[in-house]
């Protein structure tokens, strides 16, 4: 599911304010990167039996490489997605999602925006 009107989306920041903006609002980049993408994650628990929600960040380098750090990135539309274990993610529009699991997802990405706002190109 796309979470639309975070005022995160099409956002240009440069990669390591980007890093820290994220990781201060605790969404995870870990290794999901390469030289032209970066997805920031957030786990979200659900009392659900192996269910649990992510919030995901996605974007991509408009300029620079991320491998070497001096990337600038434009952040894409954040998506909720659901894993379903053994099976993955789905972030599809037909999955239904808990109405305060989306309200927690958009304060969080409220939260990670004001993180951002003081590195916003």
């Amino acid at each position: 599911m796309k979470i639309t009107n975070t005022e995160i989306e099409d956002v240009l920041i440069d990669l390591e304010p980007l890093d820290h903006a994220m990781a201060k609002a605790n969404f995870i980049r870990a290794d999901q990167w390469d030289y032209e993408r970066v997805t920031y994650d957030y786990k979200i628990g659900s009392p659900e039996k192996n269910i649990t929600y992510y919030i995901r960040v996605q974007g991509y380098a408009v300029e620079g490489d991320v491998d070497k750090g001096d990337a600038v990135i434009k952040l894409l539309t954040p998506l909720l997605g659901k894993h379903y274990y053994p099976h993955g993610i789905e972030y599809g529009e037909n999955e239904e999602f808990p109405s305060s699991t989306v309200e927690r997802a958009t304060k969080l990405l409220q939260n990670a925006k004001e993180n951002l706002k003081p590195f916003i190109k």
